[in-house]
């Protein structure tokens, strides 16, 4: 891991929470940004030995910590009940804060802050979707998250990032930028600018829904990555999902629609040649059986309906925000090389034409799996 001195470093952040046991060893964990996630290992007085996460956040995107952590530690003790209740793991099933020795559920050190969970022992977590069975097993895991959180108060919980999905506020972000062309980049993109102008009802879409009441408020994820769900090594099923960061108040259709956007695409975000990108109906099917099977009837009729449109609306999102920043500049979005942003937004707005032109077909998979 670095220096000795790096270790002492990271070891006096470490003895500030309620670890059980003697710290023997402090190393570099998981694929994230150097020196941002640690995994400790404790001598227990048995001889036994327990482990555990030390992790930085991330507070230049999640500005209020307290807050973030408080919708991690309330939807975690909410799942460890439901777990415990029907006879599974708590301690594997669902991430555990390990709270620190003053009784606080992150340590604030005045520079950085930092938080615990205990380590969920023979489990993998994998980049990337190999096989439509690795897809349908992410759809059950996250499906199954829906489930157990359904009847949780869902506006209790704090936005960790404002707006997140308000497609409607994406939209005006949009129209903003272009009228702005701070970068005098617009007359290069009007094909791209008119087919998302002429969409706009299409951000309506689930904030209408929303507001009307036609779909519930849910807790929802907002990042349903494979490589946010860890895989029982023995069993190579969904155990636990993870990175709770974004935990949100919002609807379903954000997590399934998320999902669809990059895990049913033929192609990679970025792709230069277009005609290497549509939506795969084979992979759509694998998600929505998978997805329906893990909520297990929790969805109301009005949602399942709307899978295609979840997966149409935050596609579109998408692909608006990476033009939207192109046409800024690149500002948000971290870029390799020019004009990646604006390749990325093409990517986007081409599944969205693809999935126009496959509307009759997503919905019949939808029903397929919903009677």
């Amino acid at each position: 891991m670095g220096t000795i001195a790096d270790e002492k470093v990271m070891e006096t952040i470490a003895v500030k929470f309620q670890t059980e046991g003697e710290i023997v060893e402090l190393i570099p964990f998981g694929n994230g940004y150097i020196n941002d996630t640690f995994r400790i290992t404790c001598k227990l007085p048995d001889g036994g030995e327990i482990r555990y996460i030390l992790q930085k956040m991330n507070n230049s995107i999640f500005k209020k910590p307290d807050e973030l952590m408080e919708n991690v530690m309330n939807v975690t003790s909410f799942l460890r009940k439901k777990i415990i209740a029907a006879g599974g793991d708590p301690n594997r099933e669902t991430l555990n804060v390990i709270q620190t020795k003053d009784g606080k559920n992150y340590l604030d050190n005045g520079e950085e802050c930092w938080r615990m969970y205990i380590f969920i022992e023979g489990a993998t977590c994998y980049d990337e979707v190999k096989t439509p069975e690795d897809f349908y097993n992410s759809a059950v895991s996250f499906g199954n998250f829906q489930r157990m959180l359904a009847d949780y108060p869902a506006d209790t919980l704090h936005e960790t990032i404002v707006n997140f999905h308000n497609t409607v506020s994406r939209f005006a972000d949009f129209k903003k930028a272009v009228d702005e062309d701070v970068c005098g980049r617009a007359k290069e993109v009007q094909e791209e600018i008119k087919f998302v102008l002429d969409r706009e009802q299409v951000a309506h879409i689930i904030c209408d829904a929303l507001e009307e009441k036609r779909i519930p408020l849910r807790v929802t994820h907002n990042d349903t990555k494979l490589n946010n769900i860890m895989i029982d090594d023995k069993t190579g099923k969904g155990l636990c999902v993870i990175d709770l960061d974004t935990v949100m108040p919002g609807s379903a259709l954000y997590d399934f629609g998320d999902s669809i956007r990059f895990g049913a695409s033929t192609g990679t975000e970025d792709e230069v040649n277009l005609d290497l990108i549509s939506i795969d109906l084979n992979l759509f099917d694998a998600y929505t059986k998978g997805f329906l099977e893990g909520c297990a009837g929790s969805l109301t009729e009005e949602e399942i309906k709307l899978f295609p449109a979840g997966a149409k609306v935050i596609t579109f999102e998408q692909g608006m925000r990476f033009l939207t920043d192109y046409l800024q500049g690149d500002t948000y979005y971290k870029t390799s090389r020019p004009g990646q942003n604006l390749d990325r937004s093409r990517t986007q707005l081409k599944l969205v034409a693809d999935m126009e032109k496959k509307w009759d077909e997503m919905q019949k998979i939808v029903e397929k799996y919903s009677k």
